[in-house]
């Protein structure tokens, strides 16, 4: 990551910058592909595994709603983080006219597309989540790493049926996911002894790609107010949240997942970065296997604490930005919206913006004010995906210790591995 943009900022102050977008930019795009490329039979292979099991169709709906509370919950509180962060820094009165037009100059066109998207989201019943939630051809959904609540409901409702025909039908199936989900994991080792060229290969392209500096200079205040809430969420609250319900010291747990938290950073993905969270939490973090073969891969699909804390922030300040003062129930109204939105964002890099088209509509802020925060959302993408995966894997722990599969770290897939590549 450091040689990543060290490389970079050289890059761009020797003008290599087309170089660095056909020579080494590529080799950052298929490692990320590679990731992406596992996503779907990892959720597969890995939620079978985890319903299956359990062996006890009680067992699932229980852990099932637990599991959702506490993501519902932890994505409410970010959302409220957020908002207090913003009102107290209040960096959009910082924004000067002459910045706001050279932005929507800048990046209308843009912030047009995106509205564009979002306003086909706007237009639908309220009950269209739950339609768009049940595939009409499950291979279709499998197509797109976008339709992973589908491909999860799929899932589920496969792996109901499994626990519910009898055991000696149902043992074949299973054999045939869970050596399925042994093939992904060594996939994963493989995968990802490229990692650290992947990352250095994305933080370069990432500086080389970068706005000019006064603009940065300009949404300097909305940044660090971005920042320090998920600062707070990632350093702070969720390792309290570890130490309370599940007793494990906040260091034990950054220590053993800060790799997928650097991963998320490099990716801005939690769907690419699931098969490195799901072996961090299993073997480093004590989290029984078909617990984390449950949790993680609902939760990088619908729990987007990031994302809703984000939306939040760029929501207030947009408003400020624009000179609009917005009352309580405006901001009781973000909370509701930015929750339920960012459990319908995708779990890919960029996804959260259209879905904050949405949240600005309904607190009647101008959507085209998406235009002033797009010059920074890449390198802000990067540090709310950290947050969104570890939450998943906090959530993941207290699920786990919930029902007594918590116990001590198991490392024994890429450790291994690299250990003893090495001479």
């Amino acid at each position: 990551m450091v040689l990543g943009v060290v490389f970079g900022v050289v890059a761009a102050t020797a003008g290599w910058n087309a170089f660095v977008s056909d020579w080494i930019k590529p080799f950052g795009a298929v490692f990320l592909n590679l990731l992406k490329l596992i996503a779907v039979p990892l959720i597969i292979s890995s939620l079978i595994k985890g319903v299956t099991d359990l062996k006890d169709i009680s067992k699932l709906s229980s852990m099932g709603f637990r599991t959702l509370g506490i993501y519902i919950l932890t994505t409410a509180i970010a959302v409220s983080v957020g908002l207090i962060a913003v009102n107290i820094s209040q960096p959009g009165h910082f924004v000067n006219t002459e910045t706001r037009d050279r932005l929507n100059a800048t990046y209308g066109g843009d912030a047009t597309a995106k509205i564009s998207a979002a306003e086909a989201q706007k237009n639908k019943s309220p009950l269209q989540p739950l339609v768009d939630m049940v595939p009409e051809n499950v291979f279709g959904a499998a197509s797109s790493n976008g339709n992973m609540l589908q491909v999860i409901f799929f899932v589920l409702f496969f792996g109901v049926g499994l626990i519910l025909i009898p055991e000696e039908k149902a043992r074949p199936v299973i054999g045939f996911f869970d050596g399925m989900n042994e093939v992904v994991m060594k996939m994963v080792d493989l995968i990802m002894l490229a990692a650290p060229y992947g990352v250095f290969a994305l933080l370069a392209a990432l500086i080389v790609e970068s706005p000019s500096s006064d603009i940065f200079i300009a949404l300097l205040g909305y940044m660090a107010t971005v920042l320090v809430g998920l600062a707070f969420m990632i350093f702070i609250f969720y390792p309290t949240l570890v130490r309370v319900f599940t007793g494990k010291k906040p260091m034990f747990f950054l220590k053993g997942f800060a790799p997928a938290q650097l991963l998320a950073f490099s990716t801005s993905s939690s769907a690419a970065t699931l098969p490195v969270s799901m072996e961090r939490v299993e073997e480093h973090l004590g989290v029984h296997e078909d617990v984390a073969s449950f949790v993680m891969p609902i939760g990088a699909t619908v729990n987007m604490d990031g994302t809703a804390l984000y939306q939040a922030v760029a929501a207030v300040f947009i408003a400020q930005a624009y000179g609009m003062d917005l009352s309580l129930g405006a901001q009781l109204g973000i909370i509701l919206t930015a929750t339920l939105a960012s459990i319908g964002s995708a779990a890919v890099p960029g996804a959260g913006m259209v879905m904050l088209v949405i949240v600005l509509a309904q607190a009647g802020i101008p959507e085209a004010g998406l235009a002033l925060i797009l010059a920074v959302d890449r390198p802000l993408d990067m540090c709310r995906t950290v947050a969104n995966v570890t939450s998943d894997a906090t959530v993941s722990m207290i699920v786990a210790k919930s029902i007594g599969k918590l116990g001590d770290p198991k490392p024994k897939r890429w450790d291994e591995n690299y250990h003893a590549s090495k001479p």
